[in-house]
């Protein structure tokens, strides 16, 4: 079983830069691709970002793409998203995630998510 725990959200001002870090416990995520996904309230759950299993591919959404950059540390077993130039229509709850794919992770590849946290853009 793998318990994965997001933190590094908070209430940042438009233009600002925040990083999330997903840290995984129980065991190795490594051979797992990992996700980024946010839920805005009212929304349904979106996708956001990817990394492939060796950190070599990258997929992020339209919406993200030049502001928002995912990587991942296997030593560490953690995954981070770099979000940068941060927009109000950013502010969301976002969800870590763990997913067997070779591709970008959809939410039916998922097999555990984190408990998600939140990220407000004021404007």
């Amino acid at each position: 079983q793998v318990q994965l725990v997001e933190s590094g959200g908070g209430l940042v001002q438009a233009g600002d830069s925040l990083r999330l870090s997903c840290a995984a416990s129980g065991r190795s995520v490594s051979s797992y691709a990992m996700g980024w996904f946010r839920q805005a309230p009212g929304k349904e759950r979106d996708f956001v970002a990817s990394i492939s299993t060796g950190g070599v591919t990258t997929y992020s959404a339209d919406s993200v793409k030049g502001r928002f950059s995912i990587s991942r540390d296997n030593a560490k077993n953690t995954v981070y998203l770099q979000m940068s130039s941060l927009k109000p229509e950013d502010t969301a709850v976002y969800y870590c995630a763990a997913g067997r794919t070779s591709r970008q992770i959809q939410m039916y590849d998922v097999v555990y998510w984190g408990k998600g946290t939140l990220v407000t853009v004021s404007s």
